[in-house]
């Protein structure tokens, strides 16, 4: 399912799992609070640590948008008291981006890296009792020291160091289940999530098509990166019947020249890219000398898409899985 499907999906299964909410709760006045509390305290494994809850977060800060598309599924973005950083508005449909425009931005401020600039007091005159998203001046640590729970996504934590799957998607919608006691609809939409997945891998793609780079070029000059199997882009190719050129890499990302591009002349190109004008991320790897020898480049087979697409392992990536093999096949 598409993450604009799975949005629409979210009122169906919210009022059947709310009906069956309410008729156990009718009759005594504060049942419904007192089952919801009997869920509690929920532990929950992040980032190699241990988070516990002792009640289902009711103000919550985001410091990065990957966690979006969950919070919205499990209809918990009204929940959201601030958020900071940057939320492209192509991720979203109208609903999601007109309950992300109710919601205070702080800041969208970064540094020259993409990396948040933030102040700790900014983000605790919220008052949060939970935050998403670790950053540089802002970790788990400093946070925990004033008694606020953060939590993660996996592929962006610090620890990182393994090969990331679908099924990180479907575990992470029922982890958020478990921290908001909404369980039954976190494995609702996991299955159809992994369904989604199932019906849109292909054994191989049609045409000559074999191949493939997942690039994150650096438009206006500068360094070209790639992408290895430690990187959601790993299993993105695979469901779309394409082999990673840098499948012997056992890294998430990595600096890459156009030697080496040529050494594996992958089929196709897939460029990603955090903001800006697509055609000049195109620019910026077709500019390079001697990428005119590549085939991705000669044949046209450039496939450019924003990053949240591929990476982190969310419900946007398979949205992108289902971008990338529309795009191949219609090249073949």
């Amino acid at each position: 399912m598409s993450h604009r499907r799975l949005r629409r999906l979210v009122p169906l299964l919210s009022l059947a799992v709310g009906g069956a909410w309410l008729l156990a709760a009718c009759g005594e006045p504060g049942q419904q609070q007192d089952a919801a509390e009997g869920n509690y305290p929920v532990t929950v494994e992040n980032c190699g640590a241990e988070v516990t809850f002792d009640r289902a977060p009711e103000r919550i800060v985001l410091l990065k948008s990957a966690s979006v598309t969950y919070l919205d599924a499990l209809g918990l973005l009204d929940r959201v008291v601030a958020r900071a950083g940057e939320y492209p508005p192509d991720y979203y449909d109208a609903d999601t981006l007109d309950a992300l425009a109710a919601i205070d931005l702080l800041t969208d401020r970064t540094d020259a890296s993409g990396h948040l600039q933030i102040s700790k007091e900014a983000v605790l005159a919220q008052e949060p009792d939970l935050v998403f998203g670790h950053i540089d001046n802002l970790g788990r640590q400093a946070l925990d020291a004033v008694g606020i729970p953060m939590l993660e996504e996996p592929q962006l934590c610090p620890e990182w160091d393994r090969e990331p799957a679908w099924s990180d998607i479907y575990d992470q919608m029922r982890m958020y289940g478990e921290v908001f006691d909404r369980r039954e609809l976190a494995d609702d939409l996991a299955r159809e999530l992994e369904a989604e997945v199932e019906s849109l891998t292909v054994a191989e793609p049609a045409g000559d098509i074999r191949t493939a780079a997942v690039l994150y070029p650096t438009v206006g000059g500068g360094v070209t990166y790639a992408y290895g199997t430690h990187s959601m882009a790993h299993p993105q190719l695979e469901s779309a019947g394409l082999a990673n050129v840098f499948d012997d890499v056992d890294q998430r990302v990595f600096e890459v020249g156009v030697e080496e591009l040529l050494g594996r002349d992958p089929d196709v190109l897939i460029l990603l890219h955090s903001d800006g004008d697509p055609a000049a991320v195109e620019r910026a790897v077709t500019s390079l000398p001697g990428a005119d020898d590549l085939s991705a480049v000669r044949e046209g087979r450039l496939v450019t898409q924003l990053f949240n697409y591929t990476e982190p392992a969310t419900p946007l990536t398979i949205e992108g899985l289902r971008r990338i093999v529309d795009a191949v096949g219609a090249m073949s």
